[in-house]
């Protein structure tokens, strides 16, 4: 996934895809322990989509807080 789909989603699919990537990334770790998966790579892939994802979370957290202070400011 890549960070401009990413920005697109609404913030109750980037919750439903933050999970759906850790279990994603939960189960390719099983399978590399178990010894089932032939593709290592798609491990630092789905990690790095977690960390996409947490990081617009955490950039719209910012920007509601930003906004809450600014009306806040103004209001005063």
């Amino acid at each position: 996934m890549k960070q401009a789909d990413v920005v697109k989603l609404k913030d109750d699919k980037l919750a439903e895809a933050l999970a759906t990537s850790r279990a994603e990334l939960f189960n390719l770790r099983f399978r590399l322990a178990t010894g089932q998966l032939d593709d290592t790579t798609k491990i630092p892939a789905v990690k790095k989509d977690i960390a996409r994802i947490q990081t617009e979370i955490r950039s719209r957290e910012l920007k509601a807080q930003a906004e809450e202070a600014n009306a806040a400011g103004v209001g005063s």
